[in-house]
């Protein structure tokens, strides 16, 4: 398995979907399916297809039922939501129309002519990837989108290392440098909720399996379910073990050229990533999601590319003897 590469390997395919549904979209569209080329990145059971109409148009739909996964269900429902409300300035899809029954949620946006980042990362698409981050914070600050602050958002999810300290016996098998320093690592993510307070909306899962590089519009950043409002800096802290596992080098050398992240204090940073490792880590080793069998491989990689970040940056803020290997 390619754990690089962020593929939940469980798509649905635009023949899957109910024909009443596939007649709803095409009548909305005012012209039938003709093709259908599937989009397997990204870690949603569902449909996301390229569809080429007959009238010659191109559009991207993405649907899923309640019934395959609750959690994309309500994640689909969130982002149709979200999307009708973005700001022309933001770097995102135009949403042409959606869909919601007790069932199913369909999203119908344009087509966007873009690929997503090679890997491992080259130089160029980095930079790109970071210049969009950057843009982000600039038409997202304050937030245009109604949205829960952080930390209510991330409560659950950035609790990782809490969860293992509270819990030993959940530690068997863990990296000997994790286990010595966990009451460590559980108090440093303690702080990320105050590290994290500002009035930006948040991606909340921005990676690179979620831009598109277009020769025309920059990048452009696709999956929009999990917004929150934070400190504009966090999308892109949370990004780096994500970008360092897919070969994207040292995240400390990625930050430094991120201005958002300019001035902001190095304990917040800490508590921000050390919450985003913890969240990698613990979730790498629970069972595997309903229809996505590939997730837990990918937060391990993740969760390791964290760790290597982490024995560096508390080894120069906290002392290296005490943080040592």
């Amino acid at each position: 398995m390619d754990v690089m590469t962020a593929r939940g390997g469980n798509r649905l395919r635009w023949p899957n979907l109910p024909a009443a549904l596939r007649a709803r979209v095409e009548a909305a569209l005012g012209s039938p399916v003709r093709t259908a080329e599937n989009r397997d990145t990204g870690f949603s059971p569902g449909l996301a297809s390229v569809l080429a109409l007959a009238d010659g148009r191109s559009v991207f739909a993405k649907a899923v039922s309640r019934s395959r996964n609750a959690d994309s269900y309500r994640m689909h429902r969130r982002e149709a939501e979200v999307l009708a409300q973005l700001p022309p300035t933001v770097p995102a899809p135009r949403l042409l129309w959606s869909d919601v029954d007790d069932e199913w949620v369909t999203i119908v946006v344009e087509a966007v002519a873009g690929t997503v980042p090679r890997l491992p990362w080259c130089q160029t698409e980095l930079r790109s990837f970071v210049s969009v981050a950057e843009r982000l914070v600039v038409a997202l600050t304050p937030s245009p989108v109604p949205a829960e602050p952080i930390q209510q958002t991330f409560a659950e999810a950035f609790s990782g290392w809490r969860t293992l300290a509270g819990a030993p016996e959940s530690t068997v098998g863990l990296d000997p440098w994790v286990c010595r320093h966990l009451e460590r690592l559980a108090a440093l993510e303690a702080e990320w909720p105050a590290a994290a307070t500002g009035t930006s909306l948040l991606h909340g899962d921005l990676r690179g399996d979620n831009v598109l590089l277009t020769a025309d519009r920059g990048a452009v950043v696709v999956d929009w379910p999990s917004v929150c409002v934070g400190a504009g800096w966090v999308d892109l802290v949370c990004a780096l073990p994500s970008i360092a596992m897919q070969g994207g080098g040292d995240p400390e050398a990625v930050l430094a050229g991120f201005r958002p992240a300019h001035g902001v204090p190095p304990e917040a940073i800490t508590a921000v990533a050390v919450a985003v490792t913890g969240l990698f880590l613990y979730s790498s080793r629970q069972p595997p999601p309903l229809a996505l069998p590939r997730l837990r491989g990918f937060q391990a990689a993740q969760a390791e590319a964290g760790l290597t970040w982490l024995r560096r940056r508390l080894g120069s803020q906290l002392g290296r003897q005490e943080m040592s290997p």
